[in-house]
């Protein structure tokens, strides 16, 4: 990733380059502490009446490929925005559609080919979010929205080395917003929080619409939070919702960041919008509840997930992690194993790597947790959650001063990383001599 750093001063245009040059030097007009500038003149985002207008369109004319792929691409930024899985069915469905149809040259269209790929990759079919992506680079190769698919793609696989090739790719052909935000991703993975909020906020600047710009402050908002600072996190997830006030993720953010500063009724309030919105967020809404001791409130929240995921089970779509993770912590850890097992053997990455290792744990195969535990750790990256899992897969096999180290870790990291468990790192520590 340092050779990604490298090319970043020579990014683009000259004017592009000039302009962050000259907002981020020392001296500069931005100082690092400093949010970026908020979006100036962009009317209200109305995604819902672009989607409105694409379905006119294509009541007059039925065989326009590349409205039927704009359209199946903005239903995947309605599911992205709005996190409501529903949208993933609609979107497969428009973009098919656009695959059938005749074009000029015979071939499919091409926006229809990479937006299966990000389709996939929205629906945890990485493998096969490569094979579109690697389709579409046979055919248009300069296409640099495939790249993004592709490192997304390689990313949640744990094919580490592969998304920092293709990210350079995308910086040295194309250094806009899509590459900006995925080498921060793959700067916070190895624990470099500078580079990576560096970048975002570069994104922040050239985004080009409200959507663009609360997908910025959103992702800052993420890094602030897992970085231990719910303050700035608040900021961040506040402007952007005050571009995009249906961006359901930056409203749980809010929501998580509210209730480390200890605003609860106000987090409270904000985690029920987001749920209603969309139920991706009950388990961290519940946690939250079980906190505050109204454990009948929280396991409602648990029982809308498994009713939420059966739903998606009974049309073939199981999301192993968020089941796997759900019962290591909440109901039946034997489960928990076999289906982060069966995620494990489709991508190898460090967040399936450290699920795994704590459903071992909470199963008493503490020795085998260990050595997942580790291999979470492998990149470098601060994750308060990752140090926690280690320091009690630790504790459990006896080793108190690696136990304490870790645990210790995680609160340095972010001492609110979660409601529960920051509560009870703290209690070990203090039992642990």
């Amino acid at each position: 990733m340092s050779r990604v750093r490298r090319l970043l001063p020579l990014l683009g245009c000259v004017l592009l380059g000039c302009v962050l040059l000259t907002l981020y030097a020392p001296g500069g007009l931005l100082r690092r502490d400093e949010p970026p500038p908020g979006p100036v003149g962009w009317p209200p985002y109305d995604l819902a009446g672009s989607i409105e207008a694409a379905q006119h369109r294509l009541r007059r004319n039925p065989d326009d490929a590349a409205v039927w792929a704009s359209l199946g691409t903005m239903y995947l930024e309605q599911a992205r925005r709005t996190s409501d899985a529903a949208y993933y069915g609609k979107a497969g469905a428009a973009l098919r559609r656009s695959l059938r149809l005749p074009t000029g040259d015979g071939k499919p269209y091409i926006d229809a080919v990479i937006g299966m790929g990000a389709l996939a990759n929205a629906r945890h079919d990485f493998a096969a979010a490569v094979r579109w992506a690697e389709r579409a680079r046979r055919e248009a190769p300069h296409r640099w929205a495939l790249y993004g698919v592709l490192a997304d793609a390689y990313l949640e696989l744990g094919r580490y080395e592969q998304a920092e090739s293709t990210i350079r790719r995308m910086l040295d052909g194309r250094p806009d917003l899509a590459s900006f935000t995925r080498a921060a991703r793959l700067e916070q993975l190895h624990g470099r929080i500078g580079p990576a909020r560096e970048l975002l906020r570069r994104a922040c600047l050239i985004a080009g619409d409200p959507a663009e710009y609360a997908f910025c402050q959103w992702q800052l908002g993420e890094l602030a939070w897992n970085d231990g600072d719910p303050r700035a996190a608040r900021t961040a997830y506040t402007q952007a919702l005050a571009a995009d006030p249906g961006h359901v993720p930056s409203r749980a953010g809010k929501a998580r960041a509210e209730a480390a500063l200890g605003h609860v009724k106000q987090a409270l309030r904000d985690y029920a919008t987001a749920v209603a919105g969309s139920p991706s967020y009950v388990v961290e809404y519940g946690e939250l509840l079980q906190h505050l001791g109204r454990r009948a409130t929280a396991r409602r929240q648990y029982a809308v997930f498994t009713a939420q995921h059966k739903l998606l089970a009974a049309k073939g779509d199981v999301d192993h992690l968020a089941l796997g993770t759900f019962e290591a912590d909440h109901g039946d850890p034997r489960s928990a194993v076999r289906h982060l097992r069966a995620e494990w053997k489709r991508r190898q990455s460090v967040e399936v790597a450290d699920a795994l290792g704590w459903a071992l744990h909470r199963t008493g195969r503490h020795a085998a947790a260990a050595a997942y535990a580790a291999r979470a750790d492998r990149l470098g990256g601060r994750n308060a959650l990752f140090a926690y899992h280690r320091g009690e897969i630790e504790r459990a096999l006896g080793h108190r001063e690696a136990a304490r180290a870790h645990l210790s870790r995680a609160l340095a990291i972010n001492p609110h990383f979660s409601p529960i468990r920051a509560a009870r790192a703290r209690k070990l520590l203090a039992a642990t001599p």
